[in-house]
């Protein structure tokens, strides 16, 4: 795993947080898949005490499906079914005083182990889904069915990078859209914050077909009618601290 960016390298933003880090990963293979709402249609669905990060004046929420490896807590071994599996998050952008982070409005893995752990320990919408990845051809294949919970959920595509990479400048929608060092989640009652480093990111245009997706609907958000604004990285490392409650 490549080691944590200097913290003399990093913005505000992403600098370093106090005390050690609690868990690490490797994404593999994201898309982002990105579509635009009016405020008024994301804003309801926040909890209190956030509020709509917005670009250009529009809500963004993002279906990003991936895979990952590595995953362990620190200065523990990896348990079988949790150190690599594939998930899908659906989530928009939100800021809590000068802090901007992610809300997640669910996040799917096939790890029933981490789906638990997950909404035990960080208090996150994790469901249970049946997911396969296959390459073919270059392209990714990618399915999610959703098995738990009361609200049905499927996403299913082909995606692929295109061969240049993207400059990722501060204050571009790439940037927006990928440069957060905060997750945000609750209980329904309590708000908790949980710090993320990660080096920058080297992101690609990417095209997709995608033939499946109840993501946003599951969420409670209309069905899209424009096409996503798509980006594709290939791997990223990440660090977590443990969460902390937001005054």
């Amino acid at each position: 795993m490549r080691p944590v960016p200097d913290r003399a390298m990093l913005s505000p933003e992403a600098a370093v947080p106090p005390g050690p880090w609690v868990m690490q990963q490797r994404w593999h293979e994201l898309l982002f898949a990105h579509w635009s709402f009016p405020p008024e249609t994301v804003r309801p669905l926040l909890p209190a005490g956030l509020e709509l990060d917005t670009f250009d004046g529009l809500a963004w929420v993002g279906v990003i499906p991936f895979h990952m490896s590595g995953v362990r807590l620190r200065a523990a071994p990896p348990l079988p079914t949790t150190r690599a599996f594939a998930e899908l998050n659906v989530r928009t952008y939100v800021r809590h005083g000068n802090r901007a982070g992610v809300w997640f409005f669910s996040l799917d893995a096939e790890s029933t182990l981490a789906v638990i752990g997950a909404r035990l320990g960080a208090r996150l919408p994790y469901y249970r889904a049946s997911m396969s990845i296959d390459c073919i051809s270059a392209w990714i294949h990618y399915g999610s069915a959703r098995v738990s919970g009361d609200t049905p959920a499927e996403f299913s595509a082909k995606y692929r990078p295109r061969p240049a990479a993207l400059p990722v400048t501060p204050g571009s929608l790439a940037s927006f859209l990928t440069d957060r060092y905060c997750l945000f989640s609750g209980d329904g009652h309590r708000l908790w914050q949980v710090s993320i480093v990660h080096p920058p990111w080297t992101l690609y245009e990417a095209e997709a077909v995608i033939d499946r997706n109840s993501m946003l609907e599951a969420a409670g958000l209309p069905a899209p009618s424009a096409r996503p604004v798509l980006h594709f990285a290939t791997f990223q490392d990440v660090r977590f601290w443990w969460p902390e409650r937001v005054k």
